[in-house]
Parts: structure tokens; sequence; C-alpha cells
């Protein structure tokens, strides 16, 4: 598939892979900003404006085939007002939505979350079916700017990636790595709770199927690479990344739990304990199939 995309968040963590990346399967990219760059961007083109106000878009816009909307307030601000989320992620998505139909952009795809569907943790292997149920102000950004894109006379699509993994990645993920690549055993060789991930290029690949695909789509999508895994597996993938031994000891978890209760991280113990699988059969029934496993992304992550 080729033709022209016009990228929003081209300055984060996933839109700076995307604006790397898209190009190389074909795309001309152009680069919706909202001030000039500090460096060049390897991008074909680039417009300035303010995709929260895009009124005055029709240029940006012209002879775009479909736009990938990943610019937005990342879940990792803690103490965000929610009408920081309604304005950032749900106003300025449909908004641009409506700027995109009115320029008569074949697809739009919005780069939602799992957050969306669920919390943090969940016991269930959720897939699309299930009932949205978001716990926190970005989850439920996230799902209202779902429902908006659903109200409009629009070809669109969300992706709901779980957490992603990269070059560059930041919280959580980023600091399991921090971790991995101490010289001393860690505490988490109990730590049961299985969890999905996506790498980078397995998320290129989702929004290269969902823009090629011919038939019109209007629905979301989980994306997560093949295999879920522990926390354990995890920090064994990275350290065989780094050509070394996992170094994990089996701490009982009543001791692990008290430990982070007892340093303020409750919360952080609870997300790194639990349990949030899912199931990306749907995603790949359009021909969408991760390009790495969740094992060789983090050997490949540590390596980087």
């Amino acid at each position: 598939m080729t033709g022209s995309i016009a990228l929003t968040g081209t300055t984060g963590f996933i839109g700076q892979h995307l604006l790397r990346e898209l190009p190389k399967r074909g795309y001309r990219v152009r680069a919706l900003l909202r001030r000039p760059p500090d460096i060049p961007i390897p991008a074909a083109s680039a417009v300035i404006g303010d995709i929260a106000r895009p009124q005055n878009m029709a240029a940006a816009l012209e002879g775009i085939d479909a736009v990938v909307h990943s610019a937005g307030l990342a879940h990792q601000m803690s103490g965000t007002p929610a009408d920081d989320y309604r304005v950032l992620n749900t106003e300025a998505t449909v908004n641009l939505a409506h700027a995109a139909r009115r320029a008569g952009v074949r697809r739009f795809v919005f780069l939602s979350s799992i957050r969306a569907q669920t919390g943090p943790t969940t016991d269930i292997v959720l897939t699309e079916e299930h009932e949205a149920r978001p716990t926190e102000a970005y989850g439920a950004s996230k799902l209202a700017a779902e429902q908006g894109l659903a109200q409009l006379d629009l070809d669109w699509v969300a992706l709901r990636p779980v957490l992603v993994y990269g070059p560059g990645v930041k919280g959580n993920m980023a600091e399991l790595v921090r971790l991995a690549r101490l010289p001393y055993p860690l505490p988490l060789g109990a730590v049961a709770g299985r969890r999905s991930l996506l790498s980078l290029d397995s998320l290129v690949a989702a929004i290269d199927t969902v823009i090629a695909a011919p038939e019109p789509l209007r629905r979301p999508f989980i994306v997560a690479d093949r295999d879920a895994m522990t926390v354990p597996e995890m920090v064994a993938a990275l350290r065989r990344g780094l050509g070394r031994r996992p170094g994990l000891l089996p701490v009982p978890l009543p001791m692990l739990r008290a430990l982070f209760h007892a340093s303020g991280r409750a919360e952080a113990f609870r997300r790194l304990a639990g349990p949030l699988v899912v199931d990306a059969s749907a995603l790949a029934r359009l021909g969408w199939s991760p390009p790495v496993t969740a094992q060789e992304g983090l050997e490949r992550l540590a390596r980087a």
C-alpha cells in the first residue's frame, strides 16, 4: 500500500518511530506540527498548526489519503486534570476527524489505548467484545474520542495498544529496563501475573494493515504481540539481550508487597503483579501479524 499520510504526534515516543518507519513502507508522510521543529524531520512535508483548533486544516489535509493521529496527553502524566485529557485527547481528536472528513480523507486512524477498555489489571483475556470500562480520566478520554468518531460520517479505526516498548520508551517499561541493566539479582522471581506487550515495529505493522484494508472498518482493534509475559520472563529476556543470566530471586509476594507499600509505591506493585492479557485476533483476521515475538523484541530493546 502506498499513499499520503498526515501524521500527528511526530515529536512523541511513538510518533518519532512512525515518522521514520512509515516512509519505508511506501507512504508519503506529511507531519502536522504545533510549532516549527528545532531539527529537520524526515517527512515529505510539514504543516504548522494546532490540532485542537483545526478549523483551517483544509490545506494541511489536501491530497491526504489517511490521517494517523498519535498526538495526545499520555497517561503517565499523573495529576493532570480531567479537563485537560478531555480537551487534548477527546475534543482535539474529534475536531481533527471533522476536518479530515471535510477534506475527503479516506480513513482516520486513531491511536487510542487499551486503557479505553480497562484499568491497569484485569482477570479476563480481553477482546473488543468486552464492555469498555476505563477506570481513570486518561482511558475515559480515549474512549470518549472513539465514541465521538463513531458519530461521524467517516471511515475510522481506533487502535488500542497495550504497553508499547522500544528504543526511547518511558514510564514503567523504562524502569524495568533500568532494573534489568543493574548487575544485581532482582527480587521479582515470584511475580506471576502475565501482561501483554507491543513492540513499536508491531504497532507500525498494525497501522499499515488498517490503512491498507479495502473494506470500511469503523471500529476499535486491540493490538498486542503474540505472547503475554510475566515480569520475570520480561527481565530474563532483557538480560538475555545483554548476554546475562536472569538473576531473579523468588521473594514471596506478601513480602514484596510490603516493601512496595513501605516505599509508597502500592499502586506500582499492583500494576507490576497484576495480569493484563488481551486477544488481538480480530486485527490478525485483517492480515496483521506481529513481526517479532515479545521475547525477541525485549532482547532487541536491551541491546539498543
